[in-house]
């Protein structure tokens, strides 16, 4: 795995004109962990190409070295073989450290209960922070025995696994999607029929389809449903494949962003509006905001128009809140973002620290409980150089790099925090201006 802008404690912006370029983003972090789960317990090998090689996914792929499923790196990490367990872990007592990773974290915590064996999961202080309650509860309702070590709703987490037994249990959707994902990979091969019943308003509603998608693609019958309920049937095994991941879209927000800040051109490669990832819809926010939307065979172009200010809802898409937030700056009129009140519990406040460095630019930002409201500054002309906090998030230092496309002296600090999703991000980016 790369882990290029690493070594390094800040990362200075250079103002460019107008970016006009194409790019393919890396494999998609969200595939990448969903299929190495599902290729870990199917039956059969399973090669997964265009892969993302990342401090996740790399999080992901020593997990399940330690419970003795065999992953095997091919192609700096772009192609991964795994040899399927068949839903019996080889290794039947592991400790495994997750680092900061909630797709991990999650996705084992379910996959590892309906198996057999002693487990222990913990990770940074963050992740000891992150909720997992209700993920535990609806495992443990399903005939699982896992519990929070420390006993506050979060990581570590421990079990004595012996499979789960199936029924019906109620999941609380408007958390984090990542609990009823986790559910959904894992209860296949539950003893009996699940049916899962979920509480509140489900966020982030692509991602789910996005589980449903590989789930079948892995040879799982999951019925068709409206999100509120979900019967899967038991007894069931994934079969070992070979499958493409697309490359990550919540990755081409960014370049699509640089297009529309710096009045440029970008196609973003490899992903139309039949991806799995409900990411690609961010072009529509831009859209909104005056730019041109291209679709073409091959990708999705963006050119940058002009910016105004919008209203939108981005629960579906929060991934892509921040990156809107930065663009926002060069719009004209306030930018009112609302919907995505559970990115408080991402990697930081996804909310309140977004706030807060914005502000560094003069910007008026009006917090609430689920948004923002960004009201740019009227003149840049004397704005001093602003140092970015990134809060080790990796879509704090992303999204904000698109400022420096724009302002002098923007100072990105920690750019190295990148590598949990996208390690050679400030590259491409330069590699995207260079070639302009």
């Amino acid at each position: 795995m790369s882990t290029e802008s690493k070594s390094v404690s800040s990362h200075a912006m250079q103002t460019c004109g107008p970016i006009r370029g194409n790019i393919q983003p890396p494999g998609s972090k969200s595939i990448t962990n969903r299929a190495l789960v599902i290729a870990a317990i199917a039956e059969g090998k399973s090669i997964l190409r265009g892969a993302l090689a990342s401090e996740d996914t790399q999080v992901m792929i020593e997990s399940l070295g330690r419970l003795g499923v065999r992953v095997v790196e091919k192609d700096n990490g772009a192609t991964l073989e795994v040899a399927g367990c068949g839903g019996s872990i080889p290794n039947a007592a592991a400790d495994l450290f997750i680092g900061n990773s909630g797709t991990t974290v999650r996705f084992l915590t379910a996959m590892l209960a309906a198996c057999a064996g002693q487990f222990r999961l913990d990770g940074v202080p963050r992740m000891r922070e992150r909720p997992i309650a209700d993920l535990i509860a609806t495992l443990n309702q399903l005939g699982g025995d896992v519990r929070s070590e420390l006993n506050t709703g979060c990581p570590p987490v421990v079990m004595t696994a012996k499979g789960l037994r199936g029924g019906t249990a109620p999941i609380r959707g408007d958390v984090s999607s990542q609990f009823l994902s986790a559910l959904l990979m894992a209860t296949p091969y539950a003893r009996e029929a699940v049916n899962l019943v979920v509480q509140g308003v489900l966020v982030s509603q692509p991602y789910v389809h996005m589980t449903l998608g590989l789930m079948r693609d892995f040879g799982v019958n999951v019925p068709a449903g409206d999100l509120t309920q979900f019967n899967i049937p038991g007894g069931q095994r994934y079969r070992g494949r070979e499958y493409n991941v697309e490359p990550d879209a919540s990755a081409a927000s960014y370049f699509w962003g640089a297009a529309a800040v710096t009045g440029g051109d970008v196609l973003v490669r490899g992903l139309t509006r039949d991806a799995l990832q409900g990411d690609v819809g961010f072009v529509d926010c831009l859209t909104k905001m005056g730019c041109e939307v291209r679709d073409q065979p091959d990708g999705i172009r963006v050119v940058g128009k002009p910016l105004r200010g919008v209203e939108v809802d981005m629960n579906a898409i929060s991934d892509t809140a921040q990156t809107l937030g930065v663009v926002a700056l060069f719009a004209k009129g306030p930018t009112t973002i609302r919907g995505i009140a559970h990115v408080r519990h991402k990697e930081t406040d996804r909310i309140g620290d977004l706030a807060r460095e914005l502000r560094k630019f003069g910007a008026t930002v009006d917090e609430y409980d689920d948004g923002l409201r960004i009201t740019p500054p009227a003149i840049y002309e004397s704005l001093p150089g602003v140092s970015i906090a990134t809060y080790n998030d990796h879509r704090m230092a992303m999204s904000f790099a698109l400022a420096g496309l724009r302002l002098p002296g923007v100072v990105i600090n920690d750019p190295g925090c990148t590598a949990k999703t996208y390690p050679n991000f400030f590259g491409d980016l330069q590699r995207l201006i260079d070639a302009s």
